[in-house]
This record gives structure tokens, C-alpha cells and sequence, in this order.
């Protein structure tokens, strides 16, 4: 670095070139092929130029947008607050969509997966995670098709990165959820949620696809649609450094980091995008990020590898990287996938790495796997999309083209 150079100048720089390479994996355009338009997706100011462009005021968006997220309903003639000529011009120029669902799979312990087809007809995978002991659970929702990452020990790393998805099949991977379990309308007050978290730890990698996550979630949280809380809502990454600090001043969402080593050289093989990013300048963005406190830590997921780095010693260095911040540690038994090259760890090796953590005052649950029959556990997403066009994005920081599927 020079002394002409500071580092917001170049996070700055940073974040405009990722945010340039997202562009070469866009999203399907929102309008279908009979020339209607879907309102999902869009934020309040879009959806006021929309109604404007039918000669309507801007409340009718407010109308509209109750309607849309917080009733959950999809036909317009349903929308008995609108004028009835109005709704007959909206649902000649408008949709309020879902995503197919091509299969939907509940394990034994009442985990769900949906495999979510889209206008383009590509794929993604949803989970739905029940909590074991009161009415809520948490959402598992993908920012992409694929993932560029190749974490090796990683289901949804061996699918090459297909394209990002847009803020509308974001939301509606959450609301077509909610489809499936009635939760419509939109819980209030003391009303349980049953699916009351949202944690973006789906397929692919969320702070490559920023915008359109950062989109989906101000829609999510707006107090009179979905409104879900930006405390009940976990942003996992990898390690998107400059992104990282941009999703703390602006989102405020909870955050997770794949972490799963604790010297460069080990996380270099598991999570490539180390080479990029290493450990120091991680915890040094984690650190930095201002929406950890005490009362929201940040969590540090661990997938423990027989052999690799599940040993005291890990252990004991994890305690020292993490020693000065507001944190936990996810311990998670590797979820096995066909044709991967690693172990689950012991029940007593993951035992003794948890207690290190725990005596040094940090909370480190292990997490108990969930629906792996169906492939439905951490790290074994993946669906059978592929790219249809080349295209050149290494996060790692090597240039060199990646091969289409």
C-alpha cells in the first residue's frame, strides 16, 4: 500500500470490482414472456413508479404492498381493498409470483427442503429447520445458483456458480415457505412465528450477490409486509471482506462466518477464498463489524473434520483468534455427500474441542444434524443447474476464466 492509498479507498475499490463481476451473473428480468411484470421484489419506491405509470397515487402501493407481504395472497381479485377496475389493470400488466416447486422432501425429523424452480428454469434449494421444542424454526434460504467458492469439504461447492438470484426469488423462496405451512397473514404482537428466522447459509455465497440480498432483506423487514425483525435474520459468509463492512453499516442483519481452521494454510484448502482474504484481515473485519454486541454475537461456524482440524490444538488457537469480541462457535459434525473425502469427527473429539471454547467463556453448541436423509443438512445443498454461457469470476484472486459446466 502506498501513503497516497488509504484503506477505505480501497475497500471502496474492492467492493466496486465485486460488485462488477456479480454483474456478469444476473438475475432473470422480472417481466415474463406475455409481457407482465412481477411485483414481487420490487421496493416501495418501484412499486410506486409501477402504479404511477396506471395514472394511481402513490397509496396505492401501500395497499398493494399490504396485499403482496403481509396477507400473502398472489391473485389480485382477491385484493378486496382495490377498486375493482384497478384490479383488472394490474392483473393485466402484473403477477405476484412464487417459484415452482419441482420436489419437496420432509425428513423424520420434520426438516423440509424445497427445490425451487424458477422463470428461467433454474434451480435452488430452500430448507425449512423446525425447532425441536416450541412452534418456530428458521428458513434457509440461497443468494445463488451454485457457488463460485469450491469450499472442498462443501456440497454446493462442487456446482460451479450458475448466476445470482434476484431480491424477488430471495423473498420468494421465504414467502413460498410460508405458502407451505399457512403462515399467512403475517404474525403480529405476541403472535408465534413459526418460521421466525431467516438465516441466508442456502446455496452460494450472499456478499457476492450483495445488492440483490441487500434488496430482499429491506423487503423482509419492512414493518408492514413480512416484518420480520433485522435480529431475527443471519448473514453467513465466507469472508467477503469489503462487503462485510458494507453489510454492517447498511443491513445491521446478524452475522456468521464459515470459518472451520485457524492457520491460513489449512483454511486455504477448505475455504480457497482464504488466498484472498486470510484469517487476520477476517477477524479484523469481524472486529470491526457494528452490529456485534454482546446481546447479537457473531458466529463462527465449524465443521468439524476427522483428522484436520478438530484437534486441542484448534481448539485452542480458535480461542485465542476470537478471544476479544462479542462471539460463539457453531460446532458442526461434517455432513457426509456422495463422492466427498472427509470424516465426521468423533462424538468425543468434538466434545473435548467444545469444552476448550466453553472454558474459555465462549458459548459452542454443537448442532445436532437435521435432515440429512434428505440431503437437507449443513453443506449438502446442490442442485443439477448449469451455466449456459462462460463467464469469469475467481474470488480467490486468480483471473483466469472458469469453465462452463
Amino acid at each position: 500500500m502506498t501513503d497516497s492509498v488509504s484503506l477505505p479507498d480501497l475497500t471502496a475499490d474492492e467492493q466496486a470490482r465485486i460488485q462488477a463481476k456479480a454483474a456478469l451473473f444476473p438475475p432473470p428480468s422480472p417481466v415474463l414472456a406475455d409481457g407482465r411484470k412481477d411485483l414481487v421484489g420490487l421496493s416501495r419506491e418501484e412499486l410506486i413508479a409501477e402504479l404511477a405509470l396506471l395514472g394511481e397515487k402513490p397509496f396505492r402501493a401501500k395497499q398493494l404492498w399490504h396485499w403482496i407481504y403481509h396477507q400473502g395472497v398472489t391473485q389480485f381479485d382477491e385484493m378486496s381493498s382495490i377498486s375493482r377496475p384497478l384490479r383488472e389493470k394490474l392483473a393485466s400488466s402484473y403477477v405476484v409470483g412464487r417459484p415452482d416447486i419441482t420436489t419437496q422432501q420432509t425428513a423424520r425429523d420434520d426438516t423440509r427442503k424445497f427445490l425451487f424452480r424458477f422463470r428461467d428454469g433454474q434451480e435452488a434449494e430452500t430448507v425449512y429447520i423446525p425447532d425441536r421444542r416450541k412452534d418456530r424454526g428458521a428458513v434457509c434460504i440461497s443468494s445463488q445458483v451454485g457457488c463460485t467458492l469450491s469450499c472442498s469439504f462443501c456440497h454446493t461447492g462442487t456446482q460451479k456458480l450458475v448466476r445470482n438470484l434476484g431480491a424477488a426469488e430471495i423473498v420468494s423462496q421465504f414467502m413460498a415457505a410460508r405458502d407451505s405451512y399457512g403462515e399467512w397473514p403475517s404474525p403480529t404482537g405476541d403472535t408465534p412465528r413459526l418460521l421466525s428466522t431467516i438465516v441466508m447459509m442456502g446455496m452460494g455465497e450472499p456478499l457476492y450477490n450483495y445488492d440483490e440480498v441487500a434488496k430482499a432483506i429491506n423487503i423482509i423487514t419492512d414493518g408492514e409486509g413480512i416484518a420480520l425483525s433485522r435480529r431475527r435474520i443471519t448473514l453467513s459468509t465466507s469472508g467477503v471482506v469489503p462487503m462485510m463492512d458494507r453489510c454492517g453499516s447498511e443491513l445491521g442483519v446478524n452475522l456468521a462466518i464459515s470459518l472451520h481452521a485457524v492457520r491460513d494454510d489449512l483454511r486455504d484448502i477448505l475455504v480457497p477464498l482464504n488466498r484472498k482474504y486470510p484469517i487476520a484481515e477476517l477477524m479484523a473485519a469481524c472486529r470491526r463489524y457494528p452490529a456485534a454486541s454482546n446481546s447479537r454475537r457473531i458466529t463462527f461456524e465449524y465443521v468439524m473434520l476427522r483428522g484436520v482440524n478438530d484437534s486441542v490444538a484448534d481448539a485452542r488457537a480458535l480461542v485465542r483468534l476470537i478471544r476479544d469480541m462479542p462471539a460463539k462457535v457453531n460446532l458442526i459434525p461434517f455432513n457426509p455427500w456422495p463422492g466427498s473425502d472427509y470424516q465426521t469427527s468423533t462424538r468425543e473429539a468434538v466434545e473435548k474441542f467444545a469444552a476448550i471454547i466453553m472454558d474459555a467463556g465462549f458459548a459452542s453448541p454443537i448442532r445436532m444434524p437435521r435432515g440429512r436423509e434428505i440431503l437437507a443438512a449443513c453443506g449438502q445443498l446442490k442442485t443439477e443447474s448449469q451455466r449456459v454461457r462462460r463467464a469469469s469470476f475467481d474470488p480467490a484472486g486468480d483471473d483466469s476464466p472458469q469453465d462452463a459446466v
